[in-house]
């Protein structure tokens, strides 16, 4: 059975245990909420060392066959570009569809809030490179510790001294990716507690109305980058016929990203479904899909500002002047790059921060779109899901560290 098919499975029976049992007590709200993140725990375990390891490898081998210029200059200047594409059409396409207005209630205008920018650089580097260990969120330290000792061990002068680093960095690396494997084949049956936990939520946002044509943007603009935009790119790009298989490839990922909002519990799922489906090399996908996952944040900019002029036409029938729209675009844009160290809830983060630093009255504005923050964060972490894989294989085309498979050969 195809891995998505097990997690359209999961989702489903989740999805139809929380419409049919009597979940909406506090107690079993409570409960599920508990499920949830002791799911998102489990799924988060094996990330940390999966990375470490295929890092020391992928750097090694770059380095030891010259494309690690390349492929840096490929990777990087895919994510800038996405996430300026991402941000430019989520001020687009809310600048020219006028949602209706969120009515504003006086709770929501005496809460605040505070959260600096200087802790969400802070947040990328830990302490020490050994909480890393200790805390799965710093995925960029495990990447830069994993990138100094595969550097470092590729052409060395003393090469034969750090070769059994080298090799046991590649032994554990393919054991934890097959460590990997079994949780992903796990997390298709854990899923249900998500979902539950996910249609609840959903449900009492949905029931309201507010927030719908907010959501029904979200997934126009979803369908347009995952179902035109990206395989246009990937037809052109990589003169690939057949583009809609990295879509065909990213069901699973895609689905676990919107259900659960955070970027490092999918990232094993995403890293297996390059490998085995796209036939994304090693040393390319042990690059490359964890600099998307850090740092290619572009749906989150997409969704916040969205959420941002929706927030500010609710408060005001003026329009917004011109220079007000580029300073949402560039800080969006910007401090999109810095939500590395937040796996989960950047979105709104990003959001919260928009809003504090534009004052004038916006600083607790912010909580006009609490209540939807489950679904702001869900939709921006399937943007960034999918443009890791498009991103990476794009990546894995241009600097020719790929073994195309059959369609009927993907997991």
């Amino acid at each position: 059975m195809k891995v998505w098919v097990k997690y359209l499975i999961g989702i489903a029976i989740g999805l139809v245990v929380a419409l049919i049992l009597p979940l909406d007590s506090p107690s079993m709200a409570s409960v599920l909420a508990f499920l949830n993140d002791l799911v998102v725990h489990i799924g988060r375990y094996v990330v940390v060392p999966l990375l470490f390891f295929t890092t020391i490898v992928a750097f090694n081998k770059l380095r030891s066959s010259k494309l690690i210029l390349r492929t840096s200059l490929w990777t990087f200047s895919i994510i800038i570009l996405s996430s300026l594409l991402l941000t430019l059409i989520g001020i687009l396409s809310i600048l020219i569809v006028k949602l209706p207005r969120i009515p504003i209630t006086v709770d929501m205008a005496t809460d605040s809030f505070d959260l600096g920018i200087k802790n969400m650089i802070l947040s990328l580097f830990p302490f020490s490179a050994f909480d890393a260990l200790k805390e799965g969120s710093f995925l960029l330290v495990t990447f830069l510790f994993g990138a100094l000792i595969g550097w470092e061990s590729a052409v060395n002068v003393e090469t034969t001294l750090f070769k059994p680093v080298f090799s046991l960095a590649d032994s554990l690396s393919k054991l934890f990716y097959n460590i990997a494997v079994f949780f992903t084949e796990v997390m298709s049956v854990l899923c249900i507690a998500i979902m539950c936990n996910w249609t609840l939520s959903f449900k009492s946002i949905i029931m309201t109305g507010i927030y719908t044509p907010m959501i029904i943007m979200f997934l126009v603009d979803l369908i347009l980058v995952v179902g035109v935009i990206y395989p246009l790119i990937i037809r052109y790009l990589c003169h690939d016929p057949h583009p809609y298989r990295v879509l065909y490839a990213s069901i699973a990922p895609a689905f676990l990203s919107l259900i659960s909002g955070d970027a490092n519990l999918v990232l094993p799922l995403t890293i297996r479904h390059g490998k085995e489906s796209l036939g994304i090399r090693r040393r390319c996908g042990g690059f490359s899909f964890p600099l998307f996952s850090i740092f290619a944040r572009g749906g989150s900019a997409l969704v916040t500002t969205i959420g941002f002029i929706l927030i500010w036409r609710s408060y005001s029938s003026l329009s917004i002047p011109f220079v007000d729209i580029l300073w949402i675009f560039a800080v969006s844009f910007g401090l999109s790059f810095l939500l590395g160290g937040i796996p989960s809830g950047g979105a709104f983060i990003l959001l919260t921060i928009l809003c504090t630093k534009y004052a004038r009255g916006f600083e607790t504005s912010f909580l006009l779109l609490k209540p939807a923050a489950l679904i702001i964060c869900s939709f921006a972490t399937v943007f960034d899901t999918i443009t890791a894989m498009f991103g990476t294989y794009i990546v894995a085309v241009k600097t020719k560290m790929i073994e195309h498979h059959r369609i009927q050969h993907f997991i």
